[in-house]
């Protein structure tokens, strides 16, 4: 029980730290946003939940997969503050395409020890390849 809640509070707080780091510096309601931008408050919602997901999926994964997994949760993180606080909406749509490329990496390694633990990060990629849409859209719109 203790690494499973270990896991899951790891990619949360850390999260929520970054979250705290950028909040001084988002201008998010200020940019001009492609169509289907989602309202702020969405983001820090689901990011929670994928966190949640994320961490409980590794949870299920054994030491192996353990660099892949902090690489990518390190990618993630830093993402934020490059487009955030730096305002490279370029690198950071760059950094992205590394992210969603590392999260193809850690679901495929995922789901050969644990089909159920790759599976679940299936709705972070996705939310990635969405974000992904939306950082490039900032980009070309600002």
């Amino acid at each position: 029980m203790k690494k499973l809640i270990k896991n899951i509070a790891l990619p949360v707080i850390l999260g929520s730290i970054i979250g705290l780091i950028i909040s001084p510096f988002m201008n998010y309601q200020d940019l001009n946003k492609p169509p289907l931008s989602p309202p702020g408050i969405t983001f820090p919602v689901v990011w929670t939940i994928l966190y949640i997901i994320m961490g409980y999926s590794f949870y299920k994964q054994n030491e192996q997969n353990k660099p892949i997994y902090y690489t990518q949760l390190i990618a993630n993180l830093l993402w934020s503050i490059f487009f955030f606080v730096f305002k490279w909406y370029l690198f950071s749509s760059l950094w992205i395409i590394f992210l969603i490329i590392l999260v193809i990496i850690m679901v495929k390694k995922f789901y050969d020890q644990n089909k159920i633990s790759g599976l679940l990060n299936i709705p972070y990629l996705i939310w990635l390849i969405f974000a992904a849409y939306l950082s490039f859209g900032v980009y070309f719109l600002n």
